[in-house]
C-alpha cells in the first residue's frame, strides 16, 4: 500500500509538471502572437497614413519616429530590418544598439519567405532563459512586401513556476499525510494480525545446529500459523538427529584430516635431508680444504629438518595443528640460500638483489615456505624436458621482504587455479598438496601474503610477500 501511494504521488507529480510546462509553452505562444498581431495592425495603420512612398527605402524614414511610440505603446522591442535582412530601426535605445548590427541570418530569412503564413519563430537558450524571436513580413496595402519586423521575447517563467512549487508543496503534504496513516495502519495490522509469527520468528533466529531447539508450544488462531508451528517442531526434530550425525562425521573427518597434515608435515622435512645425504655422499671430498666448514652446513641443514620434524611431532601430541612460532631475528637472504642448498638439481639457482635482509621470523617456518615452493617448483618440470629451470629471487620492496619462486614446468590449469590452496587439493602433474594449504596459513599468521601467475607450457611463479619486523 506504501509503495502504491508513493508510485502515485511520483506519477502524480511528473504529469503535474509536464502539464505546468505545456501551458507556460502555449502561453508564451499565444502571448507572443497577440503582441505581433497588435504591432502588425498599428504598423499597417502606419503604413496606411504615412506621406512617405511605400519603398523597402523609406522604412527608416516612416518608422523614424514612430518606432519608439509603438515600442512604448505595447511594451515591446521591436526591430524593423529591409527585405536583406538588414536592420534600419530599433526600438533600442541608441547608446544599446551596435554601430554595425548583425543582419538577419540568411537561413531565417530563406524560412519567413517560403512559409505560408511569411512568418517564422525562432527559439533559443541563453543564459538558461528561453528566447523566442518572431520575424514576419511589413507588407505595404497591395500586400507587397517591404521589410521584415522582428519582435524578440524573453520567456518568463517565474509565475509558473511558483504556482508549480507551491502545487508540489500542497501535493506532498497531502501524500506525507498519507503515508503517515498508512504506517501506522500498517503498524497496527502487522502487530494485530502477525502476533503470533513473532513468536515464530523469535525460535527461527535462535535456531542453530550447535544448541538443542526448544519447539514452540502455542495454539494459534489462524490454521496456517498452525501448520506452520507443526513444520517448525518437527524441523526441530530432524534437526537434533542431523546434529548428532554431523558432529560424529565432523570428529572423525578432523581425526582424518589431523593425520593427513601431520603425515605430510613430517615427510616434508625427509626429502630434503635424503637430498643433503645424497649430496653429501656425492661431494664428500676428505681433501677439500673447506671439508669442515661444509660438514658444518650439512649438520645444520639436517639437524633444521629434524627439529621440523620434532616440532610437528610435538604439536600433534598437543593436538595443534601446527607448531608453535619460534621467531628470532636473522638474516632472511642466508637462511634461504642455505634451504636452497639442499637442492642437488643444477637448473636451481637463488639470487638475491641485497646481501642482507634482516627480520624477526620463525626460521623453521620461513625454511618450510622456502623447501616447499622450490619442490613443488622441481616437481612440476617433466622429466623428459631438456630445458629447466628454477630460479628464487629475494628482495625487498618498501617494508616488505618478497620471494618469488618461478620454474618453466608445465603450469596450473585455469580449473584447478582457484583450488590450489585447498588443504585436500592436489595434482599428480603439478606435485601440489596438502602443503601450500599449510605454508599459506602460516604466511597468513605474519600478515603476509602468497600469490602466483601461471601459464601452460610456460610455467609459474609463486611469490611470497612477508613484512619485515625488527626489534
Amino acid at each position: 500500500m506504501i509503495v502504491l501511494i508513493l508510485m502515485a504521488s511520483i506519477i502524480l507529480a511528473s504529469i503535474s509538471i509536464i502539464q505546468f510546462k505545456n501551458e507556460a509553452k502555449v502561453y508564451h505562444q499565444e502571448r507572443l502572437e497577440r503582441n505581433e498581431n497588435a504591432v502588425k495592425q498599428h504598423i499597417n495603420y502606419i503604413l496606411a497614413t504615412t506621406t512617405y512612398p511605400l519603398t523597402s527605402d523609406n522604412l527608416d524614414l516612416i518608422f523614424k519616429d514612430k518606432i519608439h511610440e509603438l515600442a512604448h505603446i505595447h511594451n515591446v522591442e521591436i526591430n524593423i530590418y529591409n527585405l536583406n535582412g538588414k536592420l534600419l530601426k530599433s526600438s533600442k535605445e541608441s547608446f544599446s544598439v551596435d554601430k554595425v548590427a548583425p543582419p538577419i541570418p540568411k537561413y531565417i530569412l530563406k524560412l519567413v519567405r517560403s512559409s505560408i503564413e511569411k512568418r517564422y519563430v525562432d527559439i533559443k537558450t541563453i543564459d538558461g532563459k528561453k528566447n523566442r524571436s518572431a520575424f514576419s513580413q511589413i507588407k505595404d496595402d497591395k500586400f507587397k512586401p517591404l521589410g521584415i519586423l522582428n519582435l524578440p521575447y524573453v520567456e518568463d517563467d517565474g509565475y509558473y513556476e511558483n504556482e508549480l512549487k507551491s502545487f508540489l508543496i500542497r501535493l506532498g503534504q497531502v501524500y506525507s499525510f498519507m503515508l503517515i496513516m498508512a504506517f501506522a495502519l500498517a503498524y497496527f495490522l502487522s502487530s494485530y494480525i502477525t502476533k503470533s509469527l513473532k513468536t515464530i520468528s523469535d525460535k527461527l533466529s535462535e535456531t542453530s545446529l550447535n544448541q538443542k531447539n526448544e519447539k514452540i508450544v502455542l495454539e494459534a488462531s489462524s490454521k496456517e500459523i498452525n501448520l506452520l508451528i507443526n513444520s517448525y517442531n518437527a524441523m526441530v526434530d530432524e534437526l537434533e538427529k542431523s546434529a548428532l550425525k554431523l558432529a560424529q562425521s565432523e570428529r572423525e573427518e578432523a581425526w582424518r584430516e589431523m593425520a593427513k597434515q601431520v603425515a605430510h608435515e613430517i615427510k616434508n622435512p625427509l626429502t630434503p635431508m635424503r637430498l643433503t645425504v645424497q649430496s653429501f655422499q656425492r661431494k664428500f671430498d676428505p681433501n677439500d680444504p673447506n671439508v669442515k666448514q661444509k660438514m658444518n652446513d650439512y649438520s645444520e641443514t639436517l639437524i633444521q629438518q629434524i627439529d621440523t620434524m620434532s616440532a610437528v611431532a610435538s604439536a600433534f601430541s598437543n593436538f595443534a595443528s601446527m607448531p608453535a612460532q619460534q621467531n628470532e631475528t636473522l638474516n632472511v637472504v642466508e637462511v634461504v640460500e642455505l634451504a636452497m642448498d639442499i637442492f642437488n638439481e643444477d637448473y636451481v639457482e637463488c639470487k638475491s638483489e641485497l646481501p642482507e635482509i634482516i627480520s624477526i621470523i620463525d626460521r623453521t617456518q620461513l625454511i618450510r615456505i622456502i623447501t616447499n615452493l622450490a619442490k613443488n617448483a622441481i616437481q612440476s618440470i617433466p622429466e623428459r624436458q631438456e630445458d629447466k629451470s628454477v630460479i628464487v629471487r629475494i628482495k625487498k620492496e618498501n617494508n616488505n621482504v618478497l620471494i618469488t619462486v618461478t620454474d618453466n614446468g608445465i603450469g596450473i590449469q585455469r580449473m584447478d587455479t582457484e583450488r590450489i590452496f585447498e588443504p585436500k587439493f592436489t595434482t599428480k602433474t603439478s606435485g601440489m598438496g596438502l602443503g601450500l594449504g599449510i605454508i599459506k596459513n602460516i604466511i597468513e599468521n605474519y600478515k603476509g601474503t602468497i600469490t602466483f601467475e601461471t601459464e601452460l607450457g610456460i610455467g609459474t611463479t609463486f611469490t611470497v610477500s612477508l613484512p619485515i619486523t625488527n626489534i
